[in-house]
């Protein structure tokens, strides 16, 4: 695909091609007009054009230009003085997705005013001419003569083919024999839209091709003028063995990434930046949505990404929640996530559609009037298609369209059973299971081992009253018995807590004069059976005293194992109560604060001080994939002030305030690797000849039987990785960039804890190899135990109530509630239950959340391109992928032992929420890489 060939003079004018559809030959000095008014200045004497010989000033001597593909090249001419190096002939191919992301840059209006038609049409013209995408192939070496970087290959790649849903672009070119190994390739979007570069291949003649891999995507040059985009080939380089022609590169592209601080970004930026929690609240809507700043001494908390929004009018502490939930570029979700994500959106939604109808028509806090309402969600018996009109035009207008939707598929209408509901619906009801699932639930990460007794808080007792726990010595003997005593118990590890009462105290008064909920300080203690099986002993409700002093703390203890039926449902709706409390704490705390929230800080900081060439970007950019997207969309509608968390959680306006509390006194990053965080609630002690170096308190403790697998596959893999790379101490030390990253997480991204001591140093190879695992480890495997799993447990609402709405019949005695529960206990349990517009919705939203969509990526599943570079690194994920498969096997093995009682058994969800690999859709198993969901 030659042009034809042009000859001239020394006296000729100098040849410029220019960045939009005109080729433009002047000797005039002032440069070559440009879209928006930009110059393109013509090339000083005595500059070299293309890495060729200089066509300005010079011998008189007669050159042949040779245009290849829109770009200029030089052919040797026999007989000439003045001769160029041999060349390289080399072909570049460009591989672009098609998307449909441009359209979020679009308006409805500009739809109907053409704007859209007119800039495809305007893509159509830039490729017919040939001049899409400007690309510059760079050296890796500096001239040696001058010292300086070598001329960059510049030339146009056209439009070559459409392959289903990919684009290829090509383009020619000489390679002098003298420019060395190729290292990076600029790139600009001289189209209308954004494109999604997939990856670059460079297939020189006689040499080895060169594949770069990208993903990502490239703005207009009409969107962002700046926009001129580095991609480095796929080898691995510590800033200190960075090839001296590409260290400015890499220096340029972080300065990128960076940004200035400065105004609100844009759909198609590249921006991370960091800022505080202070877009959850809406004031400008409602000033009742008025939340505090989460970020700074008052509430600490890990920092966000900034969007850079304008100030709330009502409130100026707050961000404005106007315009779109900006997150960089390359973290949105792909054009296939996001259609999936939606199709599950609105499967899940569905179901929940005619309950909250109902609710919306009569009373939103309308409760299940029986146990059998429940099952209705599941059951085809209560489609809409049996249900008979109102006298309501607004329910029967729905009801008409919820009709026509029911044709287009069967159950289309109704949830899908959870796993608990499948194998024993009446699980639930049985303290064993209550027991269970703090083991082998989606919360497995509070339960702690009772080290002193009695249990105490260490709040003030003058505002919350007596620090001491109404769970007595005498109460505790008298329900495990003559078989050991209540010391011998906390001496031998067999008493277990899940305590709640410090976090929830001080929220306790401030939710109770919320309309429709309650809120207690709990705890609930446990004893390990001589048989290695957790039960429950005893409950602990208390509410502190009135501010006036005229009200006493109120604290109950209630009990199991009575014969009094009262006694019995009392026990029943105390658990309910924590099961409440432990939902709230899951959701806010072991899910969102530990896993989304404090994650981010991670990501953002990754890409603000680690090159894409940098070795650890590379190993983790694959564990950071849609997570800042995630969290937008958390904030976006379900921890915003009125969003779903608000509505359907016990502590309502306060739940996020809450995660607040809990990062304050409870988050420490060295307390996030998995065999720490089981040492520190004494579920674990060091043992070296233990398997994973590790002696546990519960012997069927299944969260941590399998973690702890994920956890040394994790290891062990990060070990050789950093090993190769980094082979002794130094190297880590006089890392720039590495130890820039580390920093800007301690004192900027979890900036309000960056005076704690606990921080780990950043010296050796060990200390990178813990830190590193700890941070693949949270998105991964902790993501996985406290997410996927949610349908299937809590997807029976019963089993997980995310809210308990009235008090404990006993805390009133003398009311009409307690009237009322002596002579229907069973309603008394469902009025405290979540409502029918609370539940359906919870239960759409964790049909979401547990699902896994047909891109996901597993732990151990795929070899990153970066990595099949070294061989060494390549063997080293081989191995690792190896044992994630031997994990599968284990963990199924480990599920038929019916010896294993907290994770087997007649009626008994087995525990794979760890088990590496999954289908796609809700199946309660699959340990992705990345917070995808």
């Amino acid at each position: 695909m030659l042009k034809p060939q042009l000859s001239r003079s020394s006296t000729c004018q100098t040849l410029v091609q220019c960045h939009n559809w005109t080729t433009f030959l002047s000797g005039s000095s002032s440069g070559i007009a440009l879209p928006a008014g930009r110059t393109f200045p013509l090339m000083p004497k005595g500059r070299k054009l293309h890495n060729d010989t200089c066509l300005r000033g010079g011998s008189t001597t007669t050159t042949t230009v040779k245009a290849v593909a829109g770009t200029t090249t030089l052919k040797k001419v026999a007989g000439t003085a003045n001769t160029t190096a041999d060349v390289e002939i080399a072909k570049g191919t460009i591989y672009v997705r098609l998307t449909e992301g441009i359209l979020s840059s679009f308006k409805f209006a500009d739809v109907i005013n053409g704007s859209i038609l007119s800039e495809n049409l305007q893509n159509v013209v830039i490729d017919l001419l040939g001049k899409p995408i400007l690309v510059e192939v760079v050296s890796s070496e500096l001239d040696t003569e001058t010292g300086l970087e070598k001329e960059t290959i510049k030339g146009y790649a056209r439009k070559k083919e459409r392959k289903d849903n990919m684009v290829i672009y090509e383009w020619e070119f000489n390679i002098p024999m003298n420019f060395g190994e190729i290292g990076a390739i600029w790139v600009e979007n001289l189209r209308r839209t954004e494109m999604f570069i997939t990856n670059i291949v460079i297939e020189p003649l006689n040499m080895s091709s060169i594949n770069l891999s990208c993903d990502s995507f490239v703005a207009s040059k009409f969107d962002k003028p700046e926009e001129k985009r580095i991609f480095f080939t796929n080898k691995a380089y510590l800033p200190s063995k960075m090839p001296e022609g590409l260290r400015r590169c890499r220096e340029e592209e972080l300065e990128k990434v960076r940004g200035d601080g400065a105004g609100e970004r844009k759909f198609y930026d590249r921006i991370y930046d960091y800022d505080v929690y202070n877009d959850l609240g809406n004031p400008d809507s409602d000033p009742n949505q008025i939340r505090p700043v989460l970020g700074g001494k008052v509430n600490p908390y890990p920092r966000r990404c900034r969007t850079g929004r304008g100030r709330s009018k009502t409130d100026p502490k707050s961000e404005s929640r106007n315009g779109s939930m900006y997150v960089p570029r390359d973290e949105a979700f792909s054009d296939f996530k996001n259609a999936t994500f939606t199709l599950k959106t609105v499967s899940s939604v569905l179901p929940a559609v005619f309950p909250t109808l109902e609710t919306l028509v009569v009373n939103s806090k309308l409760g299940f009037p029986y146990f059998t309402a429940i099952d209705t969600l599941y059951d085809d018996e209560a489609t809409v298609q049996k249900l008979k009109s109102s006298d309501n035009w607004f329910k029967d207008a729905i009801l008409t369209l919820l009709k026509f939707i029911s044709t287009l598929g069967d159950n289309i209408l109704l949830f899908d059973t959870p796993e608990i509901y499948d194998r024993d619906r009446f699980a639930w009801f049985r303290d064993e299971e209550f027991s269970r699932q703090t083991l082998a639930g989606i919360n497995p990460m509070s339960i702690e081992l009772v080290k002193e007794w009695p249990l105490k808080s260490k709040l003030d007792p003058k505002l919350y009253g007596p620090a001491e726990s109404a769970i007595t010595t005498e109460i505790v003997q008298k329900e495990i018995g003559g078989i050991i005593t209540v010391e011998e118990a906390v001496e031998k590890k067999k008493l277990f807590v899940l305590d709640y009462h410090d976090l929830l105290m001080p929220y306790v008064k401030k939710v109770r004069e919320i309309d429709d909920t309650t809120l207690y300080g709990s705890r609930a203690l446990f004893f390990l059976t001589p048989e290695g099986v957790l039960r429950p002993l005893a409950i602990e409700l208390v509410v502190p005293p009135s501010d006036d002093g005229e009200t006493p703390q109120w604290k109950e203890v209630f009990i199991p194992l009575s014969g009094d039926s009262t006694a019995c449902w009392l026990w029943r709706l105390a658990k309910a109560h924590v099961l409440a409390h432990d939902s709230g704490v899951h959701q806010l705390v072991s899910h969102w604060l530990r896993t989304h929230c404090c994650v981010e800080p991670y990501i953002i900081a990754t890409h603000r001080q680690l090159s894409t060439a940098h070795p650890i970007y590379k190993l983790l950019h694959p564990h950071f994939r849609y997570t800042m997207a995630i969290n937008a969309l958390a904030r976006q509608a379900l921890i915003n002030s009125e969003g779903i968390v608000e509505d359907s959680f016990s502590p309502r306006k306060y739940s996020i305030e809450i995660s607040s509390v809990a990062y304050d006194k409870l988050w420490r990053f060295d307390h996030e690797a998995l065999p720490a965080n089981l040492i520190n609630r004494g579920l674990a002690v060091e043992d070296p000849s233990a398997p994973h170096g590790l002696k546990l308190a519960i012997e069927d403790y299944p969260f941590a039987n399998d973690g702890l697998l994920i956890w040394d596959a994790i290891k062990q893999w990060v070990t050789d990785y950093v090993n190769f790379y980094y082979p002794e101490s130094k190297l880590v030390q006089d890392d720039t960039e590495l130890q820039s990253w580390w920093e800007e997480i301690k004192t900027v991204g979890h900036g309000d804890k960056s005076g704690e001591t606990w921080w780990p140093e950043l010296n050796t190879q060990d200390d990178l190899i813990g830190i590193l695992t700890t941070i693949i480890w949270v998105p991964s495997g902790h993501h996985a135990a406290v997410n996927f799993g949610q349908y299937p447990y809590a997807g029976y609402f019963p089993n997980r109530p995310t809210i308990a709405r009235t008090k404990m019949p006993s805390e009133i005695q003398e009311s009409e509630y307690w009237k009322n529960f002596i002579a229907n206990p069973i309603g008394a349990l469902l009025q405290c239950f979540p409502s029918q517009q609370q539940a359906t919705t919870v239960m759409a939203v964790l049909d979401v959340l547990s699902n896994h969509s047909v891109d996901e990526e597993y732990i151990g599943g795929k070899i990153e391109p970066s990595w099949e570079e070294e061989g060494v690194i390549k063997a080293a994920f081989e191995r690792y992928s190896r044992r994630v498969k031997e994990i599968e096997g284990i963990i199924d093995a480990r599920n038929l032992d019916l010896s294993l009682k907290h994770r087997s058994g007649a009626g008994v969800v087995p525990y794979e929420l760890l088990k590496p690999f999954s289908k796609p859709g809700v199946t309660g198993m699959g340990v992705p890489n990345s917070i995808s969901i």
